[in-house]
């Protein structure tokens, strides 16, 4: 038995971009996270650290990013880790992990 499930919560880092794959709507975001800084015990200080993660969302969850989704919302996520590779145009090997969202909820709305 295996399991691949990832789980975050975080803010949309820019506004969701949508394309059509045939038929299917796909959405593409960025979400971070964000680890609070704090002090160990020993008095060292370890600064905030943010990390980004890139969103897929297909169907019916990409058209709710389109419609609700904006920079600065508040996202809880459940998904799958997915790794792919590709080439560019200068033949350069490239590799992207991306987490392939199935579930979402809409934690806030982003602040004006």
């Amino acid at each position: 038995m295996s399991v691949n499930k990832v789980i975050l919560v975080g803010n949309v880092g820019q506004d969701p971009q949508i394309r059509y794959v045939e038929t299917r709507a796909v959405a593409s975001l960025s979400l971070a996270t964000t680890d609070r800084a704090y002090t160990t015990s020993a008095g060292v200080q370890m600064p905030e650290r943010t990390e980004w993660h890139n969103l897929v969302m297909w169907d019916k969850l990409a058209e709710i990013a389109e419609k609700y989704i904006r920079k600065g919302t508040k996202l809880y996520v459940e998904g799958k880790l997915r790794t792919r590779t590709w080439e560019d145009r200068n033949a350069i090997k490239r590799t992207i992990t991306e987490i392939y969202v199935e579930n979402l909820d809409i934690l806030s709305r982003p602040q004006s």
